[in-house]
């Protein structure tokens, strides 16, 4: 199971696997981190009051979000030209044809 892990991620070994793990993670976690101060900077909580509104908007808000910190991660752990490449994969996938 570990080696169709390594094989659908493209890593080099089990170590290299779990390090593009841990950057997907602290990625994923700083960004939802980072986005409750900027929603209470332009103060979205008072703007909108229906919360399904309110998740959907922050949702919005933590996806480029999200792309920034996993560039920034990445590349503190000298991983941008893997996940450069991966975020080339992934847009291309969901390029209108």
């Amino acid at each position: 199971m570990l080696n169709k892990l390594i094989f659908l991620f493209k890593a080099n070994t089990f170590l290299h696997l779990v390090k593009i793990f841990i950057i997907f993670g602290l990625a994923g976690s700083l960004s939802v981190f980072l986005s409750d101060p900027i929603l209470k900077i332009i103060k979205l909580d008072e703007i909108i009051s229906f919360y399904p509104i309110y998740i959907l908007i922050r949702l919005i808000i933590i996806f480029p979000l999200y792309q920034l910190t996993l560039f920034a991660i990445a590349f503190i752990f000298g991983e941008y030209t893997y996940f450069k490449k991966f975020f080339q994969k992934f847009f291309n996938y969901f390029k209108f044809r």
